[in-house]
Parts: structure tokens; C-alpha cells; sequence
């Protein structure tokens, strides 16, 4: 896996950000958005489906959302958290699949792998879509917008999977700019023409805008970025408070985050919705397993322990509650983690009330190299035992995918999160996988 950068959120700006952050004078940020991925995904192991209308988060009369819908499923007016009935009722003759998330994040990760050879500086911003930092790669790589096109046509040829690509000297326009190139385009912004590339788009097309906000600033007359660029800073500060500074920089194309090299996550968490709410204690046992190594596997990429675990629980009224402990030792074992998982579940479960959602999480971060001893009280034998199983293991799920090398408690989450009502009736999903992944060469 690539070396990850984050951003982070500008704290107190000066009147005169340019005093602290030069304004970049070429447009080396890439914004690289997988095109419908989840829906790409599935295409490449159901290609009968292409050009019809996919939608992709459960069958059409589950209670769940829509995860991702193809760009002809779109043409219906069905988009992304749509609830799923909403979307049949829109697209009846829709196909409509289960989601496979393990194996999103196994094509996610390889197409990581590719953003890796053009960038140091890379910020998975989630599963399909990242951030790259081109600066300084120009006698490897060449221009910058070259090595985008040639960073797209890669991914394309490595994986079958679409992607859409912004250029830009800032993080914010390269994201509009990605959105805009949609689907399978590249699009560049040179330095220097933000506020001009944006000033048409509505307001909406701001990340950051939702629509709370696009009607407050709708009310005001503000309806195009040009609109919102044309009001005084103090203005905005004066409707929107700490807001209003944010608006006043994204009508102009500057960015309210900044680079930060290896930066240290602040938490890692992985949830999981039941298709149907559970008190199978086994069958929640087994699901809070899989998610505690899936944190932990996260953890020991970025070379970080946790001192806290914390259980999540939401029940069939969507009340929510979460119950942390803290570690005497800081770890990222995988056996650490789904102990005190357990037990947190065991204290705080009464075993009767049904549930909806489990999720685990793992927070007060710290560099491995700077935590004690691990498993300080076992025998210095044992967790030198456990330590090699880990990095044993996270070898092996690099190279045949996370759910192959599981312990022997999460086995049975395999199957909630598996499972599809429409499986192909001529084979595994896993059988055509590794076919393809023969075919293309890919270790």
C-alpha cells in the first residue's frame, strides 16, 4: 500500500492566507473518482449487465439505501442513499445486487497500488476516490497533465474500471473539476483560472454545500458561485459565522484543507448493517470478529497501536449507544481487539433486543515504533507468537484478499457479508474472480 497523506481543516486563517500558503502556481493536484465503483465492480463479473440499469445496495423491496446506481439507472432519477423501494419504484426492470464490500476494497487496493507509482503523496479520501500530489514528479512523470491521462488509462487497462480525473492547483477545484469530467474524462484547470472555472456552477457544486445551505444562500440571491464570490467576506462571516470565511475561499477556488505528510490518523472504525435485524448471539459474535480485524489489518498498515476499543450498537429503534475500554498496553493485534470486543458486547448486551447495526472502533492512535512492549504480561514467547501470526497473516490477505485468512470466530460473518440473492447460478463469485485475476496477471 502506498505511503497516505490526510488534510486538514485550517484553523483561524489570516486575513491574507498567500502569507502562509503560497498559492501553487501550476496545477499538479489530482482528484482520481472511480466512476459508479461499486457498480463498475460488479460489471466486470456480470458484464451481461452492462448498459442497463444497475443498482447496487440490496434487493428492491429491502428497507435499506442505494449504495451505487450505473449511469443508466441514474437516467431514472435513482442516486446514492435513495432509499432502495424509493429506487424500484422509480426503475422496477432495474437489476438490483447485494453489495460485496470485501470485494470492493480488494479492486479498491489495487487500484491504490497504481496511484502509488505517480505520487508520494496520496489520500485515499474513501474507497473510491483520492487524492494525489503530482509537485516535483515532473522529470519522472512529466507534466502533470500527461501523467493524468496516462495514470487513467493504466487503471482502465489493469482493472477494467472506469475513473474520472480533475487536475488542479487546488484540492477543492480538482474535486469540481473531477465531478465535472464525469464519466471517464480528464479535466484540467489551469493555475490561475479557479474562480473563472467555477464561476458558472451553481453553488451546490461546492463540496461542502448541501442543501440546507444552498437554500439559505438561495434566499439571499446567491445562486451561482459568481453570485457567492461577489459578496464581501464580512458579509458571509456575518450569516454563517466561521462558515462564512470557508464560503468566502471556495467561491474563489483556495482550499480550507492543506497537505499534511503522514499525518496521523485520529481513529479506525468499520460498522456493519444487518439485512435484517438479529439477536443470534453467535451470528453477532462472529460479524464483530471480521470488523475487529479489519481495523486491526488498517492499523498495522498505517504502523499505528490503539489504547481504545470501542463497541457500537444500534438497535431496531435506531437508539445508538458505544462503550469504550481502555488498554493497559497500547495494540494492534488482531486477538487484542476482538477480546475486548467481545467482552464489551457480552457487558452491554442483554442478548433479547434485536439489532440492526454492530460496529467496532479503535482510537487513541499512536505510532507502533513509540508504543511499549506489547502484551507486556504474557511471556515474552508468546507475544513474539502473536506478533509474527499478525504480519503472517496480513501477507497472506494481500495476496489472496482479506476474507480468505480469517479467525476461526468471524467464519460465519462470511456468509452475511457474502451473500447475494443473485449469484451467478454457473459458479462461485470467488472462482470467477481468480479467473480473472489469472487472465490479467494480477499476484
Amino acid at each position: 500500500m502506498p505511503k497516505l497523506s490526510s488534510f486538514r481543516k485550517k484553523r483561524s486563517p489570516p486575513a491574507e492566507p498567500a502569507e502562509v500558503s503560497p498559492r501553487r502556481t501550476e496545477a499538479a493536484i489530482l482528484h482520481v473518482d472511480m466512476d459508479a465503483f461499486f457498480v463498475s465492480v460488479e460489471l466486470l463479473e456480470r458484464p451481461e449487465l452492462k448498459g442497463k440499469p444497475v443498482v447496487v445496495g440490496g434487493g428492491p423491496d429491502q428497507r435499506g439505501v442505494v449504495s451505487s446506481a450505473s449511469y443508466e439507472a441514474r437516467a431514472f432519477g435513482i442516486h446514492s442513499a435513495m432509499a432502495l423501494r424509493t429506487a424500484a419504484r422509480l426503475c422496477p426492470h432495474a437489476a438490483f445486487l447485494e453489495p460485496h464490500h470485501e470485494l470492493y476494497g480488494e479492486w479498491s487496493d489495487r487500484v491504490a497500488q497504481i496511484f502509488s507509482r505517480y505520487s508520494p503523496v496520496v489520500e485515499r479520501a474513501s474507497i473510491d476516490e483520492a487524492y494525489l500530489d503530482l509537485a516535483g514528479t515532473e522529470r519522472l512523470l512529466g507534466a502533470p497533465l500527461a501523467a493524468a491521462h496516462r495514470m487513467r488509462c493504466e487503471i482502465w487497462e489493469a482493472t477494467g474500471l472506469p475513473c474520472s480525473i480533475g487536475l488542479a492547483a487546488t484540492r477543492l477545484v480538482a474535486k469540481v473539476a473531477s465531478d465535472q469530467a464525469k464519466p471517464r474524462g480528464l479535466l484540467w484547470v489551469p493555475a490561475g483560472c479557479e474562480a473563472a472555472f467555477l464561476a458558472p456552477l451553481s453553488v451546490r457544486k461546492i463540496p461542502g454545500i448541501g442543501e440546507v445551505t444552498e437554500q439559505t444562500l438561495n434566499g439571499l440571491g446567491i445562486r451561482t458561485v459568481a453570485d457567492l464570490a461577489e459578496v464581501p467576506r464580512e458579509k458571509l462571516q456575518g450569516a454563517f459565522g466561521r462558515w462564512g470565511e470557508g464560503l468566502w475561499r471556495k467561491a474563489r477556488g483556495e482550499d480550507t484543507f492543506e497537505f499534511l505528510d503522514d499525518a496521523e490518523a485520529k481513529s479506525i472504525s468499520h460498522d456493519h448493517t444487518f439485512a435484517e435485524d438479529t439477536c443470534n448471539r453467535a451470528e453477532l459474535e462472529a460479524m464483530l470478529s471480521h470488523l475487529a480485524q479489519k481495523a486491526g489489518k488498517r492499523l498495522r498498515d498505517a504502523a499505528m497501536t490503539a489504547r481504545n476499543v470501542t463497541l457500537r450498537l444500534r438497535d431496531t429503534r435506531f437508539e445508538t449507544i458505544t462503550r469504550a475500554h481502555t488498554l493497559a498496553v497500547p495494540t494492534d493485534l488482531d486477538s487484542q481487539i476482538v477480546s475486548h470486543a467481545q467482552r464489551l458486547l457480552k457487558a452491554n448486551w442483554d442478548g433479547k433486543k434485536p439489532l440492526r447495526l454492530i460496529g467496532v472502533a479503535l482510537t487513541s492512535l499512536q505510532p507502533a515504533s513509540a508504543a511499549p512492549q506489547q502484551l507486556a504480561l504474557l511471556d515474552p514467547g508468546r507475544s513474539e507468537k502473536l506478533e509474527r501470526l499478525a504480519k503472517t497473516t496480513d501477507k497472506l490477505r494481500e495476496r489472496f484478499g482479506f476474507s480468505k485468512v480469517q479467525l476461526g470466530g468471524s467464519l460465519r460473518a462470511q456468509e452475511e457479508v457474502t451473500h447475494s440473492s443473485a449469484e451467478p447460478k454457473d459458479g462461485s463469485r470467488n472462482a470467477k474472480f481468480n479467473k480473472r485475476k489469472a487472465r490479467e496477471g494480477i499476484r
